[in-house]
């Protein structure tokens, strides 16, 4: 992606006109103040600056630019997130390599969005007609209120193998494009049909609220019981969700997101108060799913059925959710009831008593296994369970509560899942910034120098000093890749425009230093003290790397046989010793 493009939005949006729309946002000293819809919080813990174009919030350390933030809210990518920014403020984006069919693509499926639009009010306004009676009263018999079946725009597909065909084709649509947006079929002699027929449609939208695809429900007898659109070049099953897009919001301060199957399921769902519900539609949960999920909540409470297809359903789906560090607990439903039937006969008291009851996911795994796997399969998940996660860190979580869940020795399992106990792990091999934090967990201006973000904390906080710590050598003091790649990009950046080269821990740690200093400048002797201090640093590792550079020339000098070199050598090594205790 071109950076100009990213900059040039940044430019155009101010990022408080953004976050205010999710946010209440008040103006605090030169900045703007709100609740973090990030994680529960009702107090003004985020900040907003607009000047320099991040937020931050001091409660769950959340932080980015304009796209970031917009990315999270919404729970797109960082590419889709700038895409749809882009468009709102008119900045042309590039694209590298050119793709000369983008246009003509993006064109096309903007056609089969607007035929989605037309074909959801042809099914709304069909519910509403004589023809639509029955499908009205099923409605009423299955509890739904007029609220909910405006809320999720249900409609009927009426009897009729062209009534859509005929609707779209007034509006001028080809019906070859028809059946290429999902909502027409062609049979092997090539007639064209309407897909749904004598149905209650679902409409399924993306996060922006725009209709990509349709569920169809048969109201008199028939099969399929249940008909989705097919993939299309607009939707795919497998990265979409029911009703995330009405759930979102409060998602984002639940931070819990209910997981359920049917479509009556989370309508009813939303009907007795869990605004936080959603469903997956008609496959099975995928990881991009649960990464969709992960960017608005922190729990997903997995509701499935208690019969044996529902429980390896939640066995899947629970390791699924664990994978991505997200915690999950599972919701059996009682023998022959499903979420719908037990909400509307036992209200919302009937469906807490089953949420109270429901253990998390990982007990979930655990009691699954002990009762139903042999014991060669149970190590097998379990050692396959942790070779998935990418995190250290989550590996060090699970671990033992694994070993614990299985009735293991926690040592034995270490060995047998190929982790080292801590008593084993040679110190030396652990980075250098992991063990001087754990050494220093706080870290103030002036103190744990030995800290690559120290050092970097002061490079961010007075960027025109930067030069003149390249000079003196800064990379001399900095101890870790990371430490390095952050301080490459500082010193070779212009200040303002760095952010958008740095990924999500770098720019998490550059927004977090520049919101610190506001709070706490120094000027006049202080950041003289500073700025002495960094440099005798700088000049004492460069000593270090003087000495480490002698020392290993002589060793060269004394195995290549160069006595009167290694001499030399050895000299001045000696003479560099006496200076340094004259000093």
């Amino acid at each position: 992606m071109d950076r100009s493009g990213i900059e040039a939005v940044k430019a155009r949006i101010n990022i408080s006109d953004i976050v205010r729309r999710y946010v209440d946002l008040k103006p605090v000293s030169g900045r703007w103040m709100g609740a973090c819809p990030f994680h529960q919080e009702t107090k003004p813990s985020m900040s907003v600056n607009d000047d320099e174009g991040f937020f931050y919030c001091f409660g769950c350390q959340a932080s980015g630019d304009v796209i970031d933030f917009y990315g999270r809210i919404n729970g797109l990518e960082f590419r889709e997130a700038l895409e749809h920014l882009a468009a709102e403020c008119g900045v042309e984006l590039s694209h590298v390599p050119h793709d000369p069919h983008a246009a003509e693509r993006k064109a096309r499926k903007q056609v089969l969005l607007d035929m989605h639009d037309e074909a959801n009010q042809f099914f709304q306004r069909n519910l509403s007609l004589a023809s639509g009676d029955h499908c009205r009263r099923y409605l009423a018999n299955r509890g739904m209120t007029p609220e909910m079946i405006a809320k999720f725009g249900l409609g009927y597909s009426p009897e009729d193998w062209h009534g859509l065909d005929n609707f779209l084709r007034t509006k001028g649509r080809n019906p070859d494009l028809g059946v290429e947006a999902g909502l027409l079929s062609k049979n092997e002699k090539g007639n064209i049909y309407d897909r749904f027929r004598g149905r209650l449609t679902y409409p399924i939208q993306n996060l922006s609220g725009r209709v990509i695809a349709f569920g169809g429900r048969i109201i008199t007898e028939g099969e399929p019981k249940y008909l989705n659109s097919s993939d299309t070049p607009i939707y795919k099953k497998g990265d979409h969700l029911y009703g995330l897009n009405l759930a979102r919001s409060t998602m984002t301060r639940t931070k819990r997101a209910i997981l359920t199957e049917g479509y009556m399921d989370v309508i009813s769902l939303h009907q007795f108060g869990y605004t936080d519900s959603c469903g997956v539609l008609g496959t099975a949960l995928t990881a991009d799913q649960v990464k969709t999920l992960a960017g608005f909540c922190s729990r997903v409470d997995l509701v499935f059925d208690g019969d044996g297809a529902g429980r390896k359903a939640a066995m899947k789906s629970s390791r699924m959710i664990l994978l991505q560090g997200v915690a999950c607990k599972v919701v059996l439903m009682p023998d022959g009831e499903d979420v719908d039937s037990l909400l509307q006969t036992r209200g919302a008291e009937g469906f807490e008593a089953c949420m109270n009851e429901a253990p998390d996911g990982l007990t979930f795994c655990m009691n699954t296994l002990r009762e139903q796997y042999a014991p060669r399969d149970i190590m097998a998940w379990a050692k396959s369970f942790l070779s998935e996660l990418s995190d250290a860190s989550l590996r060090a979580f699970y671990l033992p509560r694994i070993a614990s869940g299985l009735g293991l020795s926690e040592a034995d399992f270490r060995r047998d899942a190929g982790a080292a106990t801590p008593q084993q792990r040679n110190p030396r091999h652990q980075p250098r910034q992991t063990q001087r934090v754990e050494q220093q967990p706080g870290m103030g201006v002036g103190k744990d120098f030995a800290d690559d973000r120290y050092f970097l904390r002061f490079s961010i906080q007075y960027p025109d000093y930067v030069p003149e710590l390249a000079k003196r050598g800064m990379t001399q003091v900095l101890r870790t890749p990371w430490a390095q790649s952050l301080w490459k990009k500082l010193e070779t950046t212009q200040q303002g425009q760095v952010t958008s080269l740095l990924n999500e821990q770098e720019k998490g740690f550059y927004i977090q230093c520049r919101e610190e200093f506001r709070e706490n400048v120094l000027s006049g002797r202080e950041l003289l003290e500073e700025w002495n201090h960094i440099c005798h640093t700088i000049a004492l590792e460069q000593e270090k790397l003087d000495k480490r550079q002698l020392t290993e020339a002589i060793r060269q000098a004394q195995q290549s046989g160069d006595t009167e070199r290694a001499l030399q050598l050895l000299a001045l090594k000696e003479s560099r010793r006496r200076d340094d205790e004259q000093h």
